[in-house]
């Protein structure tokens, strides 16, 4: 499963992840991974979850990024959860379309391997590709 947090700067978009995350990590049977461009979130989320600072990886758009979370399921086959804070900032592009295709092939992986993954994307809803809008909730 797929979910897109979507919403303009500073409508709380982080902290609904956090609250999500941690709730997720006080579950046993769930093994969560969370992927941000810096450690800003260090100090917010619960020790059992893995934070990972993407700008440790060369790792650039979003067809190399779908290649590091597959890179992710191949280590940890019994991953449950990936968060992604701001996938603007997480892959350096700052394009809808590109978004929208890169969810499509995202989504058959997902399921394939039972990863729910939620996105943050920044953006006016008003804006956003249908390819999008069917992930917003």
């Amino acid at each position: 499963m797929i979910k897109v947090i979507l919403g303009i700067k500073g409508a709380g978009k982080t902290a609904r992840l956090v609250e999500d995350m941690n709730l997720q990590a006080g579950d046993p049977t769930k093994d969560v991974v969370c992927i941000v461009r810096g450690k800003r979130l260090e100090t917010q989320i619960k020790p059992q979850i893995r934070l990972i600072d993407i700008s440790d990886y060369p790792t650039s758009g979003y067809r190399e990024f779908l290649g590091f979370i597959a890179g992710i399921c191949a280590k940890d086959y019994d991953l449950t959860d990936v968060y992604v804070d701001s996938i603007r900032k997480v892959t350096e592009v700052d394009d809808s379309e590109q978004f929208s295709e890169f969810l499509s092939l995202l989504e058959p992986f997902a399921d394939a391997n039972n990863v729910n993954v939620t996105i943050i994307l920044s953006e006016d809803p008003a804006s956003i590709p249908d390819g999008v809008r069917k992930y917003c909730n």
